[in-house]
């Protein structure tokens, strides 16, 4: 392989024509910026979708089996990356993949919107789900083809990028929770398909600027290979359909499967990025420093992704949402969190940039972020109980939210990219979205244990278990280092 294709395009890693970044950031920004308006703004009402009374426009579901559900398709988002990493990797190449799996997202919304019942949200979410995963990870991988190596500037690059997501997050629950509220649902899963289209059009116009290392295929399939991944695909395919029509996976249990497959496919990874003959001694070191971030991360996105489960519900019933005698759409509250992120993102980009070599290693963020988590379930404490909660807490517990976000999400991006071994770039983006995907699923499923009648020890244990978390990482750290070889 060409050591020199792995690299960044010099004439672009060099560009400071973005906030002192390369402009080719401003492209990969937009798309994500739109992908993200569709993905949330579909997100912020799907639970009240699945729960909701036929009346309502809803499908009328069990509630816990709603939020299950949720949490079961956010897995099955994060756990795609790796049917599009591998595909980026082995056979296309990041942008294509990017490209078509845009594509696909804009084919579920649209079939969200225009298909009504179980099979429009079957359908819809599938496609969704596939198409997301796609674009998740090569646009990641693709963001880190912008930079060198050790360009200081790349955890604020990141950090940039992540203002274009959360940009999307922030207004797409405003769009659809407005629409569901005033129209139906199937006019916002409407929305969520233009946003699409919008940022698959922008990107389109700039797609051949990308460098050079964007178009490459890392680790190119052999045409000997073909067969045998034809065959696995295959065997897969006949795996699930036994397992769906005997009855071993339904509704009810698919959660749980799901954090099965993702522990499952994370393991196998690990074990293949560190026995391959392609990865160096220090890159196979990394790829063991990695392992703590993997757990922390998990341990985050259970806890952050309740979001969309246990404060979608909290929102819906508990949460006194009057503002001036007006209430406002429940959906509008996953909306907090970017509006946050969109304020503080920059900010933490500039301090990083301009604390350089001083800023704490990305162990260290991760640990930050984890303490951070811990203390938001920890506020939800004082206000157990009978009651409706004031607007104002729940701002002050998503602040929070935010700042353990921005400690532990945009730096896990780019850490993953930093400790990815040459001919596994992709890949081991792959690995950081399996830890979401796992902690996507788990949050569904921890959303089940919340009692309404009696809160308290559910706030109390899940926050104190993600501080500890964070204080063991905390003194890990050294060690993790010392590991990661170099990289920070």
């Amino acid at each position: 392989m060409n050591p020199v294709m792995t690299r960044p395009d010099t004439t672009v890693s060099s560009d400071k024509g973005f906030f002192g970044h390369p402009r080719l950031l401003a492209n990969l920004f937009t798309v994500e910026m739109w992908e993200r308006f569709s993905f949330y703004g579909m997100q912020g009402i799907l639970a009240y979708y699945m729960y909701y009374s036929a009346t309502d426009g809803g499908l009328g579901l069990d509630k816990t089996l709603s939020l299950s559900l949720v949490g079961a398709y956010g897995g099955g988002v994060y756990l795609s990356t790796i049917l599009g990493a591998w595909l980026a990797d082995r056979v296309f190449g990041s942008e294509r993949v990017l490209f078509f799996s845009a594509c696909i997202i804009m084919a579920g919304h649209i079939a969200l919107a225009l298909v009504p019942g179980v099979a429009g949200l079957t359908l819809g979410l599938i496609l969704v789900a596939f198409g997301s995963g796609g674009l998740k990870a090569n646009a990641t991988a693709l963001v880190g083809t912008l930079y060198a190596e050790k360009d200081e500037r790349r955890d604020a690059g990141f950090s940039l990028f992540y203002m274009g997501v959360n940009l999307g997050a922030l207004i797409g629950p405003l769009v659809t929770g407005f629409l569901q509220s005033s129209v139906g649902f199937h006019v916002g899963f409407g929305a969520a398909a233009v946003g699409m289209a919008i940022g698959l059009i922008v990107y389109g116009v700039k797609r051949k600027a990308m460098p050079e290392s964007a178009h490459h295929v890392a680790n190119p399939l052999a045409p000997s290979e073909r067969k045998r991944y034809a065959l696995i695909l295959g065997a897969v395919v006949v795996v699930i359909a036994v397992l769906l029509l005997g009855g071993l996976v339904t509704a009810k249990n698919l959660a749980t499967w799901m954090a099965y497959v993702a522990v499952g496919a994370s393991v196998a990874y690990f074990v293949i990025l560190i026995r391959s003959k392609k990865t160096q001694p220090v890159e196979r070191k990394r790829v063991f420093a990695f392992i703590p971030l993997y757990v922390a991360s998990a341990a985050f996105w259970a806890l952050f992704q309740q979001q969309f489960t246990f404060i979608a519900v909290y929102s819906d019933e508990k949460l006194d949402r009057h503002v001036l005698g007006w209430e406002m759409p429940a959906a509008w509250v996953q909306s907090i969190n970017p509006v946050f992120i969109v304020i503080f993102a920059g900010v933490l980009a500039a301090l990083w940039t301009r604390l350089g070599s001083k800023q704490p290693s990305s162990p260290l963020k991760f640990a930050f972020g984890l303490g951070f988590m811990g203390l938001a379930f920890l506020s939800f404490v004082p206000l157990a109980g009978p009651g409706k909660t004031p607007l104002l807490a729940l701002v002050g517990i998503l602040l929070l939210f935010t700042f353990a976000e921005l400690c532990l999400s945009p730096i896990g991006l780019s850490v993953s990219t930093k400790l990815a071994p040459v001919a596994f770039k992709a890949q081991m983006v792959a690995l950081f979205f399996l830890s979401v995907s796992l902690g996507t699923t788990l949050a569904g499923i921890l959303a089940g244990y919340y009692d309404p009648a009696n809160e308290l020890p559910y706030f109390f244990g899940v926050g104190v278990v993600a501080v500890v978390l964070g204080l063991a990482l905390a003194a890990a750290t050294p060690a993790v280092r010392k590991l990661m070889s170099g990289v920070r």
